[in-house]
């Protein structure tokens, strides 16, 4: 870990990175691609100190409220946040000036901010995005090494849920000879439906791969699964897009769970949806006339 004064912390699309770099040691992670420009050991994560005092500064020349996201690139409730607690901070701030919120992680360590995830929930839109790749925990542990597993994410989303606090799912990536089938792919969205979560996000029954990525994931691939990596190459050869076999057969399984139980599945309504401000308050006032 090491700490940087950054120069500057919303996007044109208001994200937010507050790390840079990451613990969790999922093999198939796409942000150790060099295209990302990360100037130092991945693990050796960046801590932008000064992140609360830049957003804040954002929020007040903001001439209307919006979402403000997180956890795009890096997750927010990495191990070392509960002793930073950036995110936290910059929640307190996001609730103060009424923003809404949306973050993308696979730690339980979230729960940690119910209290302000509900605060802000009550005025405008909070929405916790979790990823969920495996159903299988063993399988779980290799491909997410450095997170809760599966099982506890799901007891997240449930908790969260019972909260008040809508959720969405990012059910990827699905990797081919590995989690491809459809017991994986019933078993996470059975408990999704159970967790009662909002939407799920499928881009397609596979993973991309790029340089630092792909290099990465194939020394773990020998590591784990000797001989997946020479599947692998012969299957896909240099493509960025590795898509499954049973990419047809699982996504349209997919579409019609979802669609059954009413949840959000196609990526625009989902987006659409974790886009769109919401002024409750506002609403509230109109609805006592």
């Amino acid at each position: 870990m090491h700490y940087k004064e950054a120069k500057s912390i919303l996007s044109s699309k208001n994200g937010m990175n507050l790390y840079r770099g990451c613990t969790h040691g999922c093999i198939y992670c796409d942000s150790r691609s060099t295209c990302y420009q990360i100037g130092h050991a991945f693990e050796d994560v960046e801590v932008k100190r000064n992140a609360p005092e830049l957003l804040e500064d954002a929020l007040r020349r903001k001439r209307s409220r919006c979402m403000i996201g997180t956890g795009s690139m890096c997750d927010p409730y990495l191990p070392l946040e509960e002793k930073e607690q950036l995110t936290r901070r910059c929640l307190k701030l996001i609730d103060r000036y009424g923003f809404g919120f949306t973050v993308i992680t696979k730690s339980d360590l979230v729960l940690r901010d119910i209290d302000l995830l509900q605060s802000i929930n009550t005025k405008t839109k909070c929405v916790v995005q979790m990823t969920l790749t495996t159903f299988d925990e063993n399988l779980c542990r290799i491909l997410e090494p450095n997170v809760c597993t599966t099982a506890r994410r799901i007891e997240v989303l449930d908790t969260l849920s019972r909260a008040g606090i809508p959720t969405v799912v990012w059910l990827c990536p699905i990797l081919p000879f590995l989690n491809d089938t459809e017991e994986n792919l019933l078993g996470i969205l059975d408990a999704c439906f159970e967790a009662r979560v909002r939407g799920i996000l499928c881009f397609g029954m596979g993973l991309t791969l790029r340089e630092g990525n792909r290099e990465y994931f194939y020394q773990k691939l020998d590591r784990h699964f000797p001989g997946m990596k020479q599947r692998y190459v012969q299957m896909f050869g240099s493509r960025y897009s590795c898509r499954s076999p049973d990419h047809p057969a699982l996504m349209k399984r997919f579409h019609t769970e979802c669609k059954k139980h009413g949840v959000l599945h196609s990526p625009h309504m989902v987006f659409q949806y974790l886009n769109e401000f919401e002024d409750r308050q506002a609403g509230d006032q109109l609805s006592l006339f």
